[in-house]
């Protein structure tokens, strides 16, 4: 837990030729469990690495507790609460952008920026978990699919594929509305249930 940013370094070190295309993925309480100190020696020792930290408000992999980030203790008392920008800062890192990871091409934009930047960076992608969010947004439908299959790679629980209609599904319980198939999906054919 906590490695991706420790061994992102090491594969830099081990192959320079490597360093301008390093990611390391990490949730945000693991960050804040073991990922600070793997930051700190990217900044030290004149890593290139890129950082996303993946902010989603809660120890999801666990059982949906607080963290430090969240403002709260394990009691649901109020706590102060970890800025990840300052602590960024703090450590030295001088490129850090904040995105909302549902808007796809900023995302990638963001992330080709921070690839070619000769120095650390951080992007932190900002979303509460699905899980914990009630969402009032309207599970999507299916109308007029190619069956390009191009939403299926988000790895959307709620997508399938029918492969005797040659069209992608939702299933309307685990749908919570979110709109990123209705982003990727070139012909239009996914929108909100009850929409024309």
């Amino acid at each position: 837990m906590g490695a991706s940013i420790s061994g992102a370094l090491g594969m830099e070190k081990a192959h320079p030729e490597m360093a301008e295309s390093m990611v390391a993925v990490i949730g945000d309480s693991t960050f804040l469990h073991s990922g600070i100190t793997g930051l700190m020696d990217v900044v030290y020792n004149g890593g290139h690495t890129t950082t996303i930290i993946l902010d989603n408000s809660i120890t999801a992999m666990t059982g949906h507790q607080d963290n430090p980030s969240t403002g709260k203790t394990l009691m649901g008392q109020p706590a102060p609460q970890v800025d990840f920008v300052a602590l960024c800062k703090a450590l030295g890192v001088k490129r850090i952008t904040e995105v909302d990871p549902f808007d796809l091409v900023n995302v990638k934009e963001v992330i080709k920026t921070e690839l070619a930047a000769p120095e650390p960076s951080v992007i932190i992608t900002r979303r509460p978990c699905a899980l914990i969010i009630k969402n009032t947004e309207k599970p999507l439908q299916v109308q007029e699919c190619t069956g390009c299959k191009l939403c299926l790679k988000l790895g959307c629980p709620a997508l399938s594929f029918d492969e005797e209609h040659k069209t992608a599904q939702v299933d309307q319980a685990l749908c919570t509305g979110c709109g990123l198939c209705m982003n990727v999906c070139k012909f239009n054919a996914l929108r909100k249930a009850g929409d024309a």
